[in-house]
């Protein structure tokens, strides 16, 4: 800073000494131009004699320096010589200072590229210091059940196994393998004594008979339904010794073979949710007596009407809730019909509803082989379950948030040191979404769907639901919404900092 200070204070000297000579520099420059050889040569003339005329004398070394001298200082009388000597010092003086400059630069580049670095880790472990404090003194009953998920597969594939046997000779819906849905088999569940354990069972027609999906309910604003209308199939040309339910008489079937699908788990041609939901818990009770070691098993179902609810508690083992939901696939999509009532509460026996389960699972699988070892994608989504408790908010409106943030933010920036950052931007995102009032529903027109997820072609061209359809449509009850939020937010806040 000095030097430079130092060539500002000589390059202002040699303005001032250039603005002196002023017009005086400009009309005497050729004069003095003209003068300045016949002055040297005098000078040179008049040393060169007075060299040649001392030339013994001892201290001729030293005059003749000091006559030298003494032209030099003739030289610099002249006025443009200033000018010129102090633009080249100038100039001189500013390349040397660069030069120092810029090596002073490089190395305090390194020093504080290095000290960035120390200072980027000392604020790394910081954060990760604080989210591990925030970890493991949120008291969030968060404990790994995939022992548990594996026995619970085990024990639905063993039920599946003697639902078969036992209605081999019936035509009943033809049951395939079981797939785990919810949120036990996508991670991020709380604790081992209120999970529920949702399996999901797909399911084809029998022999001689076909399903045709047909839409119920075409808006997907409110939510698409579906019915499954039954068909007979002729089977007079199948091996297998079955009378055709076409082309046999009434009376003959009756007597030899048991009555088609359309006569026991139908209602006017379509299948009837509630019939087969019946038909397959009284196969769960016969079931029981079938498991290996039934002596071992305490078997209590739980009254539903659109799904099988049981508790099985085995020994001295804790005691498993599972729902089995049953379903039909539509087409060789990952989107189902399912059992499951639908969100507008009273739903038809015979109207079936439009199920994302087996796409979110396959979602979060997909998710947890892209992410970090660290990823902390489940512990937000369990943070916020477990404060929703006695909210307005659905857990599904988070987690719809956290699956949209997924495909958008790097996974790379899910790890541990970035969970404060996520919680900020999953609140953040949610409110934008409020104000707003729109919160798309994440499989609908969706170009950030993994392409391993399959979806039925009038997914990929639909227009994304609104989650939040009842604010934009009655506008006065934001208000409230963002109240709750705010709370919400407040609970937030009191889990980071206190821990409860």
């Amino acid at each position: 800073m000095a030097v430079l200070m130092f060539f500002v204070i000589l390059l202002e000297s040699i303005i001032q000494r250039l603005l002196m000579l002023g017009e005086e520099l400009v009309d005497a420059t050729l004069e003095h131009m003209k003068q300045w050889p016949i002055y040297l040569s005098q000078k040179m003339a008049q040393l060169l004699q007075e060299l040649e005329q001392k030339s013994l004398e001892p201290s001729t070394q030293e005059k003749s320096g000091m006559a030298w001298g003494s032209l030099l200082f003739a030289a610099l009388q002249y006025q443009p010589f200033w000018a010129i000597a102090g633009l080249l010092v100038l100039l001189v003086g500013f390349w040397w200072w660069f030069r120092r400059w810029s090596h002073q630069a490089y190395n305090q580049s390194d020093d504080s590229s290095s000290g960035y670095r120390d200072k980027e880790e000392e604020q790394d472990n910081a954060e990760d210091d604080v989210t591990k404090f925030i970890v493991e003194h949120i008291r969030l009953p968060v404990q790994d059940i995939t022992t548990e998920c594996k026995r619970v597969m085990r024990l639905v594939h063993t039920y599946i196994h003697i639902f078969r046997e036992l209605s081999a000779d019936s035509f009943s819906p033809v049951l395939e393998k079981a797939i785990g849905v919810g949120s036990a088999f996508e991670g991020w569940s709380l604790s081992k004594e209120d999970i529920v354990y949702r399996i999901f069972v797909p399911m084809k027609p029998p022999i001689g008979h076909a399903f045709h999906l047909e839409l119920s309910t075409a808006n997907v604003m409110e939510g698409r339904t579906w019915r499954i209308r039954v068909e007979l199939l002729c089977t007079c040309l199948r091996p297998r010794k079955m009378l055709c339910f076409l082309h046999h008489p009434m009376e003959e079937l009756r007597r030899i073979q048991k009555p088609s699908l359309l006569y026991t788990l139908c209602t006017d041609s379509y299948l009837d949710v509630q019939k087969t939901i019946r038909w397959f818990q009284r196969l769960v009770k016969d079931a029981w007596l079938f498991l290996p070691h039934p002596s071992k098993y305490h078997v209590e179902l739980l009254p539903s009407s659109r799904s099988i609810r049981f508790q099985v508690t085995r020994d001295n083992e804790p005691k498993l809730t599972i729902e089995m939901i049953f379903g039909v696939q539509q087409g060789n999509s990952d989107i189902f019909l399912s059992s499951e009532s639908t969100e507008a509460g009273s739903t038809p026996s015979t109207v079936w509803s439009e199920s994302c389960a087996v796409a979110e699972v396959k979602f979060f699988r997909h998710i947890a082989r892209k992410a970090p070892s660290d990823s902390f994608h489940l512990k937000c989504l369990q943070l916020y379950a477990y404060i929703l408790n006695g909210s307005s908010f659905s857990v599904y409106t988070f987690k719809t948030a956290v699956m949209h943030l997924l495909t958008t933010i790097p996974l790379s920036n899910w790890r541990r040191k970035h969970f404060l950052q996520r919680l900020r931007g999953i609140t953040s995102y949610l409110h934008c979404c409020l104000e707003e009032k729109h919160l798309n529903h994440f499989f609908f027109g969706n170009e950030n769907v993994p392409e391993e997820i399959l979806l039925p072609s009038s997914f990929q061209n639909a227009i994304q639901p609104n989650l939040f359809r009842h604010l934009a449509e009655d506008p006065a009850s934001l208000p409230e919404a963002l109240r709750d939020f705010y709370a919400l937010q407040d609970r937030l806040r009191r889990y980071v900092i206190f821990g409860h």
